[in-house]
């Protein structure tokens, strides 16, 4: 995606952005086209390319997006690291479902093992989270290992729909770190 402040390329692009939302609400992520988006949106060719190289940029886009708001409440909502993960799986529920309906779930996770690696490593561990679990443990690691075990329990919510508690699910995984 195309980095920019103007109004109008940033109305695009959400307008882009959404338009696709839409598409995969309807129909598999791998039918869907550039030229569906276009016609969709009613923008032109050229526009999406300005903004976009591909869907897969767009859709890209938007994890990214939801990958940066998760960081922010990491670095600033003073909550623990599971009520983070969580508040983030509710507010992005309905992205979460569909990239669960459409097999892209994975991407998700992709992207947070690339992108908590560097976040934990820009900060002084006295304001790192997830200091106390790390401790002078090799972080590379303990990280992947954080990663892997929390987002597989996330994504088995995903996959039974949401329906279950969040506070439930919670207690249910302090429990069993409790019994270690």
């Amino acid at each position: 995606m195309n980095q920019t402040q103007n109004p109008s390329a940033l109305r695009s692009q959400k307008e882009i952005t959404d338009t696709l939302l839409k598409l995969m609400r309807k129909y598999p992520y791998c039918e869907i086209s550039v030229k569906q988006i276009v016609l969709e949106t009613g923008l032109e060719r050229k526009t999406f390319y300005n903004n976009f190289t591909s869907k897969d940029d767009v859709l890209d886009s938007v994890i990214n997006r939801a990958i940066r708001e998760y960081v922010q409440a990491l670095s600033g909502s003073g909550k623990g690291p599971l009520d983070v993960i969580f508040d983030f799986c509710e507010k992005n529920k309905k992205l979460l479902l569909l990239l669960h309906k459409n097999d892209l779930l994975y991407l998700l996770l992709l992207k947070l093992n690339k992108v908590i690696p560097e976040y934990s490593a820009s900060l002084d561990m006295s304001n790192n989270p997830f200091a106390k679990l790390i401790g002078d443990l090799e972080p590379d690691y303990i990280i992947a290992f954080n990663i892997g075990a929390v987002w597989n329990v996330i994504f088995k919510w995903v996959d039974r729909g949401m329906t279950d508690s969040a506070d439930d699910i919670k207690a249910t995984i302090t429990q069993y770190l409790k019994r270690f």
